[in-house]
Parts: structure tokens; C-alpha cells; sequence
């Protein structure tokens, strides 16, 4: 585990705390699952960007163009 300085705004870290104890954890938990979620978030990003630069348009339309032209069932209507 490491330890770590980080300076706030005082109105920021009134927030923090706020939200923290109301959702049952300590500052440092609530710091550490707002950093976990945001490297998620880029992460995923990167992932998908690097996935979607693999992709073929020309394949995907045609894939698609095999899907029958059907009404959707029953429950399945937007």
C-alpha cells in the first residue's frame, strides 16, 4: 500500500467527506474507488479505440445484409 500527499480545495474535501460518510466508507475509500473508476473509464477507452481499429466496415455491412428484413416478435417492438 502506498501512501500519498494530495492537496484539495476545502470545498471539495467538505464534499468528499460528505458523500463518503454518507455512503459508509472512509475518505481514503472514496478516493481510491473515484480513482479506480476514472482509470477504468480510460482504460475501456483505449481498449475500445484499439478494438474499433481492427474493425472492417466492408465485412460488418455485409454480415448485417444477412439479417432477414422481419417485423420483431412479439415483446420486442420499440
Amino acid at each position: 500500500m502506498s501512501t500519498l500527499s494530495l492537496r484539495l480545495p476545502d470545498s471539495l474535501h467538505k464534499q468528499i467527506k460528505a458523500l463518503a460518510k454518507k455512503d459508509g466508507i472512509s475518505i481514503n475509500q472514496f478516493i481510491s474507488s473515484a480513482v479506480a473508476e476514472k482509470m477504468s473509464a480510460l482504460l475501456t477507452e483505449e481498449y475500445l479505440e484499439k478494438r474499433a481499429s481492427k474493425g472492417n466496415k466492408q465485412a460488418f455491412l455485409s454480415a448485417l445484409g444477412k439479417v432477414p428484413d422481419v417485423p420483431p416478435q412479439k415483446g420486442d417492438e420499440a
